[in-house]
C-alpha cells in the first residue's frame, strides 16, 4: 500500500491507481510518478521560497527553492500555514528489535530524519543538520542539548507511523523542536517528544548565542503562538536529572565509537548515546519491561578516539507517601509491580569527565498476540 516498489509482469506493473490507498495519498500510486509528485505538498509548492534576512537592510531576499527528487519521493507534507511538517514512515524489518517492535533508537532516528526533512523542505542546507544561509556563512552548526521521548505504544514491522514536527525559539541561546507520533491506521497518538538545541561554532567547537540574523531566518517557520508537545504542567520533559553517584549498580565499560557512529558534524551522533545508555540496563529489565520514557542531557562531545563507560543505578523514590501507598515498607526503591526508573551516566574512561546523564522509565511488557 505504501511501499516504494511495484511488482511487474513483462512491461505491465501489477497494481494501478485504483489499488492504491485513498487513506493516505488520495488514490496516488507510489509506482506512478505523475501522481506521486502531486501527493507531496513539498513537490507541489513550486512557489516555495526561503526568505533570507540581511544585515544591510530589513528587506528580505527571496531565493527560489527547487524541489529535489528526494522531496518529491518523500511521504511528507507541510501544513497549510507552513508552520509544521508531517511525514509518514513504514517500519522496516531491520528497525524491529527483540520485542518484535521498533527500538527506541529507531524512533530517535525517525525523529531526527523528519526534523531534517522539515528543514530541507523549507530550503535549509543538506550539508549540515538544518543549517541556514547565515549559519553556513558563520560556520555554525546545531548540537542537541536535551532530548525527551515518551512512548505509549511501539509500532511493529510494516506499521505506518505519521510524525509531525515543528520548531520554535527557546530563549536567546537556542531553539526547541517538538514531535507528535501517530499510528496512521487508527490516528492514535503513540508517542511525543521534545528537544532543545544549541548553536556551536564548527571550527572552535564552542557554543554561541543565536544571532539576530539567524533567528530572523528561522522565525519565518516558527508557529505564531507557542505550541508544545507537552503542554501539561510538571510533565516529564521538565524533570531534572540527578547525577548518578559512584559506585553504580550496573556498568558497561570500555565502549568505543565505531566510524558509523559519527555524523556529518564529525562527532558521535546523538542517537548513539541512547544505545550506549541501554547497554548497562540489567538483562532482567530488558526481559520483562519496555522503555516508556527517556530523557538525556548532552554535556560534552564524544569523538572517535574516546573510550566510554556506561553506568546505571535504580533511581531512589523520594516520595514517602508513594512508597507507603505501594507497600514498600520504607524501601528506597519501588516494589516489583511499579514501573522502574533508572539514572544513567556516560563518562570518558580516561578521566571520568561526564559526557551526558540520562533518566529512563520502564513499564511491564504487555502480553502480545
Amino acid at each position: 500500500m505504501l511501499c516504494r516498489g511495484t511488482f511487474q509482469a513483462g512491461n505491465v506493473a501489477i497494481g494501478d491507481h485504483n489499488q492504491c490507498s485513498k487513506r493516505f495519498f488520495n488514490s496516488v500510486s507510489i509506482g506512478c510518478r505523475k501522481s506521486l509528485v502531486s501527493s507531496c505538498s513539498v513537490g507541489a509548492r513550486s512557489g516555495l521560497v526561503l526568505a533570507v534576512a540581511t544585515n544591510e537592510t530589513t528587506k528580505s531576499k527571496q531565493m527560489a527553492y527547487e524541489p529535489s527528487l528526494a522531496d518529491r519521493l518523500r511521504l511528507g507534507t507541510m501544513s497549510e500555514d507552513g508552520m509544521s511538517y508531517k511525514e509518514k514512515f513504514i517500519v522496516r524489518c531491520y528497525e524491529v528489535g527483540i520485542n518484535k517492535t521498533v527500538t527506541v533508537e529507531t524512533i530517535a532516528n525517525l525523529l531526527q530524519e523528519v526534523g531534517c526533512n522539515h528543514a530541507q523542505s523549507v530550503g535549509f542546507s543538506t550539508d549540515g543538520f538544518a543549517t541556514t544561509h547565515s549559519m553556513r556563512k558563520l560556520h555554525l552548526i546545531w548540537v542537541t542539548a536535551r532530548m525527551y521521548i515518551e512512548i505509549y505504544k511501539y509500532p511493529a514491522w510494516s506499521d505506518v507511523v505519521e510524525i509531525e514536527t515543528w520548531c520554535q525559539s527557546e530563549g536567546r541561546i537556542g531553539t526547541r523542536r517538538d514531535w507528535i507520533l501517530k499510528d496512521c491506521a487508527t490516528g492514535e497518538v503513540i508517542g511525543r517528544a521534545t528537544s532543545k538545541w544549541l548553536m556551536m561554532n564548527q571550527d572552535t567547537r564552542r557554543l554561541q548565542k543565536v544571532t539576530d540574523e539567524v533567528r530572523d531566518e528561522l522565525e519565518l517557520y516558527f508557529p505564531k503562538e507557542l505550541r508544545l508537545a507537552f503542554p501539561e504542567e510538571n510533565n516529564g520533559s521538565l524533570k531534572k536529572i540527578a547525577k548518578l553517584e559512584d559506585p553504580a549498580e550496573y556498568s558497561k565499560l570500555g565502549m568505543v565509537p565505531r566510524r558509523a557512529d559519527l555524523d556529518m558534524n564529525q562527532h558521535v551522533n546523538n542517537v548513539t548515546y541512547i544505545g550506549w545508555v541501554l547497554e548497562s540496563i540489567p538483562q532482567e529489565i530488558i526481559d520483562t519491561h519496555e522503555l516508556e520514557t527517556v530523557t538525556i542531557d548532552y554535556r560534552r562531545e564524544c569523538q572517535q578516539d574516546d573510550v566510554v563507560d556506561s553506568l546505571t543505578s535504580v533511581e531512589p523514590i523520594e516520595d514517602a507517601d508513594a512508597l507507603e501507598s505501594h507497600g514498600a515498607n520504607g524501601s528506597a526503591t519501588a516494589p516489583k509491580d511499579v514501573n522502574k526508573s533508572f539514572l544513567h551516566l556516560l563518562r570518558l574512561s580516561s578521566d571520568g569527565l561526564e559526557i551526558n546523564r540520562c533518566r529512563t522509565e520502564w513499564r511491564k511488557k504487555s502480553a502480545r498476540i
